[in-house]
């Protein structure tokens, strides 16, 4: 659809779609820029090329509108940070100096300066840079990049939507500056930062927008009444304004409750809704509140966060209710695109029936495409798609791949007494310290270290065939070797094995799990330039055979010190994946627990006396509202208590956690009763620690001292100063000493140097408490 083009009586748009390229051609480049080898120049015609092939793409498959401003170099939410110029004041200079520069350096940080903080952004793997306010902050508009890639579309004849996070969510996702004293609200600086979206808006309509997306994802939480009442104001506010394009405020990932009679009533010109799972309860708010005359309503009624293909009947049925409840009804995916991979048709390993059964970025926008022309011009005009699909849905319903009676069997037999240790933390504390006999402040790592070319390399030869496995597993039995004899040196207590032979931390087990399928090419940003591939989980889930107990006991047969056996938890094989959709979650997080109870009950039994369940997706899987979360953390928590819960007293059980807002969540950490937690706590200033004090968590913990996103390496004295915080919140019997996260993405010299200094700041926090 051209610019010039007449508007049709149903548009179809997205939010925002993939942003790494067909082949990650932006992850190679930003990496590449890093290290010196691409430059500047050499980046930015990469990703304008990223940027002009998406929204051909789009427009060719039938889009009317496609989305502006989506693109990142690495976040939207550090994006919306340099456009409203709220720069943090260590970071001023060399944003100042090199605005390239200076926007990765607040992303990753340098040797002397501390990124921002990074969290997931609502309840995806996806992860936000948190904006760093104060009472002193000054808002300054700098839409250089909004415009920019807003007339890079138009110069291509597209009709474009210019798409900015909204002031309300920006705001609410903020955190106060380190500093500033307690109790400061971000929200407070609405008036302040109103203007400057103001200015946004003026430059957007002078450079040809007809429509500016204003996305308020943080409305469809609970909300208090002074905060409705700034959504309130923030909307009247910009609505008046005479020199703006019309305005389009978008909610998704669940419903808005409350927050919609707010913004049905402001003086904006549309609102975007989420159609899709507990968000299907938008239709019967639409309905209560009136509908929106005069308005433009984009139905999100195709699910942009699984890869599941859309019921096009029953979407159909649902747009044309909503034709009642607007004077426009459009199309949309429920969410940015971004959470799905780009294109299910070049995945050649999925067996072609089940491969009909999956949608990617480029599938789902085939089906808002289809289901726009039917709301357009009837159900006949999309009759052989309507057919297709109906086919398609019956074939998985039908399949033996998504059943399998004896998973089933095992599951309903399940007991409370299955999810339940034989003694409590209180008794089995002792027996774990008179047999592991570790120091105070035990030093440990979270799982993985840095994967190396050649590991990359040899795992791609095994699959190509050009190497047999007995040569791999020497291969990886080396790379081992290494890690064990780095770590005994160094002066670590419990010690990891490395986890060269794993791709991912869900992948690695999903590819021995049966019910589940891998993609080869289904890549998906979770932060910056790291990209993973969500295995797809589509049927019942067992476990045929060990998947860890060769490495970890090979490892330990290397040291006396003990080796921790590494698992990922079954909240978190879930979160990581696509899920399937057709059976409760409760049920299928069940099945998983089973199959990881299998692999610990063998590690022990090989003699493995520390295990690690990872559970990092525990919080970012929580209910968005808070009405929903009870059932969910009750049987998250019962996962992983069945996955651990056949271990002896004198087995210690941990588990990680990072990059979340855990403060919501504590009872629940309680309540998976495991040994040891390890949380990331570097980049968020012990406040985790904290946390865990207020609430009298009576277990272990290993708040992390060194942030492992950022590629600086911290000092012993760095270190040692988080420590001694962490000291005054957890007593030294129970606290350990460890990095915020896995060593994957780091390289090996600055790793060898932040894991001495984390080492040496124990053995220094020691010697103070025995000189004490």
């Amino acid at each position: 659809m051209t610019a010039n083009s007449a508007a049709p009586a149903v548009r179809a748009t997205v939010y925002g779609y993939p942003r790494q390229g067909p082949n990650r051609e932006l992850k190679k480049a930003i990496e590449g820029y890093w290290k010196g080898r691409v430059t500047a120049d050499a980046l930015r015609k990469t990703a304008a090329g990223i940027r002009r092939a998406n929204w051909r793409q789009l427009a060719d498959a039938g889009l009317h509108e496609v989305p502006t401003g989506d693109f990142s170099y690495y976040d939207h939410v550090l994006d919306t940070t340099v456009m409203v110029g709220a720069i943090p004041e260590r970071h001023r200079a060399a944003v100042e100096a090199d605005g390239l520069d200076g926007y990765f350096a607040m992303a990753r940080g340098t040797q002397d300066v501390a990124p921002l903080e990074m969290t997931k952004w609502f309840d995806t793997n996806y992860h936000y840079l948190v904006p760093e306010l104060g009472p002193e902050t000054v808002f300054e508009a700098h839409a250089a990049k909004q415009v920019g890639e807003l007339r890079e579309a138009l110069a291509l004849g597209l009709r474009a939507r210019p798409v900015l996070l909204g002031p309300l969510t920006y705001l609410l996702l903020a955190k106060p500056a380190p500093g500033v004293p307690a109790g400061f609200a971000p929200l407070t600086l609405l008036d302040r930062l109103l203007p400057v979206y103001a200015r946004v808006l003026a430059e957007l309509r002078a450079a040809g927008a007809e429509w500016v997306q204003l996305d308020e994802p943080a409305l469809v939480q609970d909300r208090t009444p002074a905060e409705l009442n700034a959504a309130a104001r923030a909307y009247r506010d910009l609505g008046v304004l005479s020199d703006r394009p019309k305005l389009l405020v978008a909610s998704y990932f669940d419903r808005l409750g409350e927050a919609l009679p707010v913004l049905a009533e402001a003086p904006v010109d549309g609102l975007a809704l989420d159609f899709t799972g507990p968000a299907a309860a938008n239709l019967d708010g639409l309905a209560a509140t009136g509908g929106l005359p005069g308005k433009r309503l984009v139905a999100g009624i195709v699910d942009g966060r699984n890869v599941w293909i859309n019921d096009l009947g029953r979407s159909l049925s649902t747009l044309a209710t909503l034709l009642g409840l607007a004077d426009r009804v459009d199309v949309a995916a429920s969410c940015s695109l971004l959470h799905v991979p780009l294109d299910a048709a070049v995945e050649r390993d999925i067996e072609p029936q089940i491969a009909r059964w999956l949608a990617f970025a480029r599938q789902k926008t085939a089906e808002v495409v289809t289901l726009a022309r039917g709301l357009a011009h009837g159900p006949d005009t999309i009759a052989a798609e309507l057919a297709a699909n109906r086919a398609d849905l019956t074939s998985r319903a039908a399949s033996p791949v998504t059943r399998d009676p004896a998973v089933r069997a095992r599951s309903a037999a399940v007991t409370a007494a299955d999810a339940r240790r034989s003694q409590p933390y209180t008794e089995r504390v002792a027996a774990q310290r008179a047999h592991l006999r570790l120091p105070l402040l035990p030093t440990t790592t979270i799982g993985s270290f840095p994967q190396t070319g050649d590991q990359r390399t040899a795992r791609a030869a095994l699959r190509a065939g050009k190497i047999d496995t007995a040569t791999y597993e020497q291969r990886i039995e080396a790379e081992i070797r290494e890690v064990i004899a780095f770590q005994e040196k160094t002066g670590i207590d419990v010690l990891v094995h490395g986890e060269p032979e794993r791709n991912d931390m869900v992948q690695y087990f999903a590819e021995q799990l049966t019910g589940y399928l891998a993609t080869r090419h289904g890549w998906v940003q979770s932060y910056g330039t790291r990209y993973v591939r969500p295995p797809i989980l589509a049927g019942d889930i067992s476990r045929p055979k060990p998947m860890t107990v060769r490495w970890t006991t090979y490892a330990q047969s290397l040291t006396v010190r003990p080796v921790k056996g590494m698992l990922t938890g079954p909240v978190t094989m879930l979160a990581w994946s696509f899920v399937r959709d057709d059976q409760p979650l409760a049920e299928t997080v069940r099945q998983v627990a089973l199959a990881l109870r299998d692999e610990v009950d063998d590690l022990e039994a090989a003699g493995t006396s520390v295990i690690q369940v990872d559970e990092p997706a525990l919080r970012e899987t929580l209910p968005l509202r808070a009405a929903d979360r009870p059932d969910y953390l009750s049987w998250a928590t019962e996962a992983f208590r069945l996955t651990t819960g056949g271990v002896r007293p004198d087995t210690q059980v941990h588990t990680h956690m990072c990059y979340a807002e855990f403060g919501d969540i504590v009872q629940a950490i309680d309540d998976l009763d495991a040994d040891v937690i390890s949380l990331e706590a570097a980049r968020s200033h012990m406040q985790v620690a904290r946390e865990l004090a207020a609430h009298g968590y009576p277990r272990e913990a290993g708040p992390g001292v060194y942030d492992i996103h950022s590629p600086r390496v911290p000092s012993a004295r760095e270190a040692a100063g988080l420590l001694r915080a962490g000291l005054r919140a957890i007593p030294v019997e129970r606290l350990w000493v460890n990095p915020d996260c896995g060593l994957k993405t780091r390289g090996w010299p600055e790793v060898r140097a932040s894991l001495e200094n984390l080492v040496s700041a124990a053995r220094e926090v020691r010697a103070d408490l025995s000189a004490d």
